[in-house]
C-alpha cells in the first residue's frame, strides 16, 4: 500500500532567506568576509546604517541608483547574516527601521579601510578628484564623512 504523500510546510524565512554563509568552502577568510558584505549596495547600506537607524525609504533616497527590489534583497541578506537588525512596528502605515547589530559593529574598521582605499585609488585616476569633489559639494553622505 502506498504511503501518504508528505506535505511540507515551510516558513517565509525557510523559503526566501539564505542560510548564513560564514563557512567559506575555500577556507579563505577574505571569502567569508565578501560572502557577507559583498554585493553592489551592501557596503553603502552599511555605511548609512552606521550613522544611525534608518527607515527603508531613507535608505532608498540615500542610495538612489539601487532599485527597491535589490535594496530589499540586500537588506534581507544582511539581516539573515546577523549584520543588521530589522525592527517592524505593528502600526498603520507599517513602520520598519534597520540598524547595525552588535555583530555588525565589527565591520566598521573593514568599511573604513575600504573607504580609505577608495579615496586613495580615486585620487590616482586622472579626472576623478574633480568629479569626486563636485559630488561631495552637492551631497554629503555617510561615505564621505
Amino acid at each position: 500500500m502506498p504511503s501518504e504523500p508528505t506535505i511540507w510546510i515551510l516558513s517565509f524565512m525557510e523559503l526566501f532567506m539564505r542560510p548564513k554563509r560564514f563557512d567559506a568552502k575555500s577556507g579563505c577568510a577574505v571569502g567569508v568576509t565578501l560572502s557577507v558584505i559583498g554585493g553592489m549596495w551592501k557596503p553603502l547600506i552599511l555605511f548609512h546604517l552606521f550613522a544611525g537607524k534608518k527607515r527603508f525609504m531613507e535608505l532608498s533616497r540615500a542610495i538612489p541608483n539601487a532599485t527597491q527590489r535589490i535594496l530589499t534583497l540586500q537588506l534581507r541578506e544582511l539581516e539573515a547574516d546577523g549584520v543588521i537588525v530589522r525592527h517592524a512596528y505593528p502600526q498603520i502605515p507599517p513602520k520598519v527601521e534597520y540598524e547595525i547589530s552588535a555583530f555588525g559593529q565589527s565591520l566598521g574598521p573593514v568599511l573604513l579601510s575600504l573607504r580609505s582605499w577608495g579615496k586613495q585609488y580615486g585620487g590616482s585616476i586622472e579626472g576623478v578628484p574633480q568629479l569626486h569633489q563636485a559630488l561631495e559639494d552637492r551631497q554629503l553622505n555617510a561615505c564621505s564623512l
